[in-house]
């Protein structure tokens, strides 16, 4: 049984003018006809909902990696917070993008050992080798 949110979710039909722009705004970027339950309720806040959504649009959009690099990365990310809504939400976007289950395991195997080799190098302080550091 899941926990229900916080604060009611503010479907379409309901939303102010303010959140219904970028409502479409989200529905005619991902090209679909439904917004999810995240900005549902960061509909709330409208100022919070334009600037969450204009960030992320921003930050998933053309850029120096491609968008199933970005995807894995959120999933890894939203793995290592143990954000659950986040790791389905992002697992569908990747798969959406051709990530396959052998790319899946391997993402968040990569996530795991990361996690447990951070965690012993925190607690065991080795100092950065000159070799790391950027030169200049």
């Amino acid at each position: 049984m899941t926990n229900p949110p916080i604060v009611p979710l503010i479907e379409y039909e309901d939303a102010s003018p303010e959140v219904r722009a970028v409502y479409d705004d989200i529905m005619a970027t991902r090209k679909s006809d439904w917004i999810n339950n995240f900005w549902k309720v960061l509909a709330h806040d409208p100022a919070q909902l334009k600037r969450m959504w204009e960030s992320l649009k921003e930050i998933m959009g053309a850029g120096a990696l491609d968008p199933l690099t970005k995807e894995l990365i959120y999933i890894a990310v939203s793995a290592t917070n143990g954000c659950e809504y986040c790791t389905y939400s992002h697992t569908a976007a990747a798969r959406a993008k051709g990530m396959t289950d052998a790319m899946l395991m391997e993402v968040l195997a990569v996530a795991g050992k990361a996690n447990e080799t951070n965690r012993l190098a925190n607690a065991l302080r080795p100092p950065v080798d000159d070799a790391f550091k950027p030169r200049g």
